[in-house]
This record gives structure tokens, C-alpha cells and sequence, in this order.
């Protein structure tokens, strides 16, 4: 197979012989002044931009004030040294770290850009491109070759540009989709083989792996999936192994979504566009995934602007897009490219994806990020953005924020819900000033209560999945300081019956400062225990049971209420049985309960739970003390 490629490429020198050049004659086309586009990330071509480099290093006077332009480099960009600051100067839609200390001293240039835009603007010209240095595959019998793992921009710059140079390399991998250019459109070819630029993210800690653990409870199955640039999108693919029929849509091909396509969760068999096949714009990988690529028809590049489309993202239901930031404020608004007027990476896809997932059926947004930055001394979560930074996820196209600390949902929130939501799931230490702040901003209510250290901090391993006798599927879980719009729901959705046999009181309303007192408290001297349907985008409560330590006696006082069209499917017994569990747990010797004497449900279903039950009938009402069997 390889001397049959090595023939064609043979063929081609002798039939287009003009069009393999020295270096030298080469680079003697490029003139002062020009627009020089360079293949992106793995796809560089490493050894073209190494010999323009030699070549100019050796010919300092050749040319000046040549504009690099590409979306942005993995390599080591040797034109920004100091020395060629005559010579060359880039312009990246993209920041690096290569590239990000030559921008923030002004060095280099950013052109902030979706990159769905970025086609458009060279083939209007107005970004004009001169010279295009591409990578490519070896050419077929028809004189084809292939972009490989990068067809992202670097096809619009082959349609534009003036002059075409590519480096033909055995290990790009041939890949199905736009990225076909004949070597009769290519003015110079240089044969040269050399390992494609590899990416790998480090192992993710325990922080990132609890991310990734929460990010994978959201995806649900047949989702289409666009995962991000970093550590965070890459652990999450790593927990979608129960997954079943995910689509890929991703501007970004990666390691771990090869991987779920050769376990067989990825198979495409469910989207919406593109059925059957992994729809991506560029790889960033290692060596086995190139292989993998190779003439692979279930995987197609396409340009990006096709691929980060909103309009197309949004055809594809249940649409799941995967991203992270460097921070986020109480509002929903994050960043995800600079900080206070320093720039640290760019605009890239991702608010294109966050907006055509917004804009699908049943699609969502969700942003990763850890909850702390700079070895916990700086939280990801603020008040307000600081002055300077750029506004990368508006406030509109955010569904949810996750970090190590559980799962904020903010479509269709109000400030006051967003600011709780997002400050239950910052991290512990930077939830006073949170608080704090969010009053000053009356982002919340001045009276908002707050614990504060170890004791307010939500307790998420005691959430459990539940069926009642009934068949009703339940999530039973901790109550969230966030839980005050759905509590108040949940409450005035009770009958005046069901409110009286509770609260054994008139007393109808439920203003916010008596819902404090259900959600926030101190878990270790108080229980509250919700049963939950739904999803995190539409919880609804049903069934409500606490208890409330009393220290004297090392007993706790219970209580329960289900919401009147759920009664009698036994979502008091499990509540009550799931409490008992706790209780136990924490040491405790049993239950005291107030029973008014006609509520003999509510009898009935602690008198099932076998304890050893102590009855006493005060004024209207039945006196317990249940203790716990050994």
C-alpha cells in the first residue's frame, strides 16, 4: 500500500514537476506585506513553518511585516521570537499557550471571533490570505488529497488564497468529508513525513473526575454530544460509558470520543442531521486516533462553518453541548477568554454551540468549571464580572453550571433563584462573601439567611433513587438552600386540610421568612428530606420529611407532608423509612411526633414502620415516642 502511494506521489512529481520546489524558490513568491494562513492545531504543518522560519533566519532582509494568520497553534510558534519581531507578526482567532504572553505584552494580535464567522471573513476578503500553508494527506489516483484533521478554517483559506503550499505527509490521515483538495489547485508541494502534533490532557484529579460525574447524570440517552477544548469536557466523556445511541456534533474531535465510538455508545443512529456519522471540523489528538480516522466513513470533517452553525446545531435533538469557563457571575453570564483585560484563550465555537443547543428540541447548555482557581485562593463564581472581561455565554444561552459541588440549573431563573442556585455550588469557603455581596447587589433578599462552614454544606452523597409500592420513581434528596421557589410551590399547592394536619395551625401563608426555616439549615442538627420528580430543569416536590435533633434526649422530633394529588402512593413511607435510615445513622435513639387524633393516615404510617411506639393522647392530638428496635 505504501509503495502504491509513494508511486502516485511519484506520478505527480513527474507530471507536475514545477510544483516541487526548493525551499528557496518557494518562499522567494512571498513578498513584504502578505497574508500567510497556517494550518490549525495538530493539522500544522510543522516542517513548512520550520523552513519559512530557516528560510528567513538565513534571508533576514527577504521580506518584513508578513501577518501570521491561523486559529491557533500548538506548536512553538518560532516566529514569535524577538529576533523576527521585523518579520513576523500574528493575528490568531484563537489564544494559545504559545501565543497568550505575546498578545497580553501586544506583540501578537487576537481577533475575537466566532469561528463559524471565520470562513466568511476570507472568502469575502476581508481578511485576504496571500499564501495558505496546509498539511495533507498523500494523493489518490485521481490526484485527491485530503485535509485530514484539520478542514476547519483551512478550507475557506485554500479557496482564497493567492498561493497554496502543501506539505503531503504519510501520517495524516485520509478523512471523509469537505476536506478533499486536487493537487492541480496546489501551486507548490513539499513531500516531507513527520508524526502529526499530538494533544493530551493530564489526568484529571478528584476535583475534575466529580465534574465529569455530574456533567454525565445530565446527558441523557440518543443525545448528540459537542464536547470542548480541555481537561473538563474530556473527563466528562470518560463517564458516558452506560450511555446508549449518542451523536457527535463537536467542532472539536478528542480522544474520548473515539473511544465511545469504539465501545459502541457512539453510534449515531439517533440525530437528527448527518445520521450515522460523527460530524466534527478539526482533531486534536494522539497517534491512535489519527489511525483511527483513516479512510473511516463513520466520521465526517466538515468546514466550520457548517459544523458550528447555531442553525444546523439546532436541528439536532436533545443537542447537548458540553463547554467550560474561566469564571461566571450570580447573574449567568460567563467567560470563557479573558479576565479583567488579560486574555487567556478566545471566543473559539463554543458560544455557537451554546446557542444552537439552547435553540434545539430538548437541547441543553452546560457549563464545567471548578468551583476555585490559583490552589483555591480565587473563586470561579463572583458577584460580577470584573471590568475588562469579555462576555462569553450570555446570560440567555446558559442552562446549567456544574462544579465539583453539585448541579446549578438557571434556564428560565430569576437573579434571586440564579444567585442561590450558583452560590450553592461555589465552593464553601467563598459562600459568606457570596451571600454577602448578592445583598449588597439585591441580587437576593437582605435578609437572606446563611450557614456558613462545614454544617451548611449540602450534603449530595445522601441523594438515593426510590420506588414507591405504587411504581412511582422518586429522587429522594437533601433540601438546597436554592429549594425556596419550589418549596413555596409545593406548599401552596396543599389543601387547607393537608396545610392544618402539618402545621396543626391556621395559619395559610408561607412568606419568605418563614421558607427559610426549610431551606437552610444546619445538617447536622436537622433533617430535610424532599421527594422530587422530574429532572433538574423541572423538579417538582411532592412529599416533604424532616426531623429536628433534640439534644437532651438524643431523640429527634419528625414530620412529613405529601402533596394532596400524590397521597396514598407511598411516598410518606418512604420518606419516613429513609429518615429512619439517617436517624440511625447519626446515633440517634428515635422519633417524637405530633399526631392530631383525625389524621389517621399519617398514624397509620408510623405505626407500619414497627417501632417501638409509645401513644399519648394530649389536647386533639396523638403524643409518640417511637424508638428504633435494635
Amino acid at each position: 500500500m505504501n509503495e502504491m502511494k509513494n508511486d502516485l506521489l511519484e506520478d505527480s512529481r513527474k507530471t507536475w514537476p514545477e510544483k516541487f520546489a526548493s525551499d528557496e524558490e518557494i518562499f522567494s513568491h512571498i513578498h513584504a506585506g502578505d497574508k500567510i494562513f497556517i494550518g490549525t492545531g495538530c493539522g500544522e504543518p510543522q516542517h513548512l513553518v520550520q523552513a519559512l522560519v530557516n528560510f528567513v533566519g538565513a534571508n533576514p532582509k527577504a521580506f518584513s511585516g508578513i501577518e501570521i494568520i491561523h486559529v491557533w497553534t500548538l506548536g512553538t510558534a518560532p516566529y514569535l521570537d524577538d529576533k523576527f519581531r521585523d518579520n513576523f507578526r500574528i493575528d490568531s482567532f484563537f489564544i494559545s499557550e504559545g501565543t497568550r504572553n505575546a498578545i497580553n505584552r501586544g506583540a501578537a494580535d487576537y481577533t475575537p471571533i466566532s469561528l463559524s464567522a471565520a470562513p466568511g471573513l476570507i472568502r469575502r476578503e476581508i481578511i485576504p490570505i496571500d499564501v495558505a500553508l496546509i498539511q495533507t494527506s498523500l494523493p489518490d489516483k485521481h490526484g485527491y488529497m485530503s485535509l485530514g484533521i484539520s478542514v476547519d478554517i483551512v478550507k475557506a483559506a485554500t479557496q482564497k488564497a493567492l498561493m497554496i503550499v502543501a506539505q503531503i505527509n504519510a501520517h495524516m490521515p485520509r478523512t471523509q468529508g469537505d476536506g478533499f483538495i486536487n493537487i492541480k489547485d496546489i501551486d507548490f508541494i513539499v513531500p516531507y513525513d513527520e508524526p502529526l502534533l499530538e494533544y493530551t490532557v493530564e489526568d484529571p484529579g478528584d476535583i475534575i473526575k466529580a465534574i465529569g460525574k455530574h456533567v454525565a447524570r445530565i446527558i441523557e440517552d440518543e443525545s448528540t454530544l459537542q464536547v470542548g477544548y480541555g481537561i473538563i469536557p474530556n473527563a466528562v466523556v470518560s463517564y458516558l460509558g452506560e450511555k446508549k445511541h449518542l451523536g457527535v456534533h463537536t467542532e472539536l474531535l478528542s480522544d474520548g470520543i473515539i473511544d465511545l465510538m469504539q465501545k459502541g455508545v457512539v453510534d449515531n443512529s439517533k440525530k437528527s442531521i448527518d445520521m450515522g456519522k460523527s460530524v466534527a471540523s478539526y482533531c486534536m489528538g494522539k497517534r491512535e486516533t489519527y489511525e483511527f480516522l483513516d479512510e473511516n466513513p463513520t466520521v465526517s470533517f466538515k468546514t466550520i462553518d457548517y459544523v458550528n452553525n447555531p442553525l444546523i446545531i439546532a436541528k439536532n435533538k436533545l443537542m447537548t453541548a458540553i463547554n467550560s469557563a474561566m469564571e461566571i457571575d450570580l447573574t449567568g453570564q460567563a467567560t470563557a477568554e479573558s479576565i479583567a483585560g488579560k486574555f487567556y484563550f478566545g471566543i473559539g465555537g463554543q458560544a455557537d454551540f451554546m446557542r444552537g443547543a439552547a435553540l434545539a428540541p430538548g437541547g441543553k447548555s452546560i457549563l464545567a468549571l471548578p468551583s476555585t482557581a490559583i490552589n483555591d485562593t480565587v473563586s470561579r463564581i463572583v458577584p460580577s464580572l470584573q471590568e475588562g472581561t469579555g462576555v462569553t455565554f450570555t446570560r440567555g444561552d446558559v442552562h446549567y453550571v456544574v462544579t465539583e459541588y453539585g448541579i446549578a440549573y438557571l434556564h428560565g431563573k430569576n437573579i434571586r433563584e440564579r444567585a442561590m442556585d450558583l452560590i450553592a455550588i461555589a465552593h464553601p469557603k467563598f459562600r459568606p462573601w457570596l451571600i454577602d455581596e448578592a445583598r449588597k447587589l439585591l441580587f437576593i433578599y437582605k435578609d437572606q439567611a446563611f450557614i456558613s462552614g462545614p454544617n451548611g454544606i449540602y450534603p449530595e452523597g445522601l441523594e438515593t433513587l426510590k420506588t414507591t409500592r405504587s411504581g412511582l420513581h422518586l429522587l429522594l434528596r437533601p433540601v438546597k438552600m436554592g429549594d425556596e421557589p419550589l418549596m413555596k410551590d409545593f406548599f401552596y399547592a396543599l389543601s387547607n386540610d393537608s396545610m392544618y394536619r402539618r402545621f396543626m395551625s391556621a395559619r395559610m401563608d408561607m412568606p419568605h421568612e418563614r421558607l427559610q426555616d426549610f431551606v437552610v439549615i444546619d445538617y447536622t442538627r436537622k433533617m430535610e428530606i424532599l421527594a422530587v420528580l422530574g429532572e433538574e430543569d423541572k423538579e417538582e416536590i411532592v412529599g416533604l420529611g424532616q426531623y429536628e435533633i433534640e439534644k437532651d434526649t438524643h431523640m429527634a422530633e419528625v414530620a412529613f407532608a405529601v402533596s394532596d394529588k400524590h397521597q396514598s402512593k407511598g411516598i410518606g413511607q418512604e420518606l419516613l423509612r429513609y429518615l429512619t435510615y439517617l436517624a440511625r445513622r447519626q446515633g440517634l435513639l428515635g422519633f417524637t411526633a405530633e399526631v392530631l387524633l383525625e389524621n389517621r393516615p399519617m398514624l397509620h404510617v408510623f405505626e407500619k414502620m414497627g417501632f417501638d411506639m409509645e401513644k399519648r393522647v394530649g389536647s386533639g392530638v396523638y403524643e409518640l415516642k417511637m424508638m428504633f428496635r435494635v
